[in-house]
């Protein structure tokens, strides 16, 4: 009867234990997803302000376009004249 109870209380404890353990990875779980989380919200942000970035330059190529393409077509039209 005495060596039953001390069984007892060992598989318990062991069942308490592993238990704990669940809890504790399930809790490191949800703080390492909280992180990853946090860390995709801060790459969205750098990628939004590098596509404002790219666009505004972009726009200034392309006003630089603009300009050289006027100016190749004023001097072609002075060659003509010519």
């Amino acid at each position: 009867m005495m060596s039953e109870t001390g069984l007892i209380r060992i598989v318990l404890a062991i069942i308490v234990g592993v238990l704990f353990g669940i809890v504790y990875t399930m809790r490191i779980l949800v703080l390492m997803e909280r992180r990853i989380a946090r860390i995709e919200v801060h790459i969205e942000r750098l990628v939004a302000k590098v596509l404002k970035e790219e666009e505004t330059i972009l726009d200034v190529l392309g006003e630089k376009k603009k300009a050289v393409k006027s100016v190749k077509k004023s001097k072609k039209s002075r060659k003509k004249r010519r």
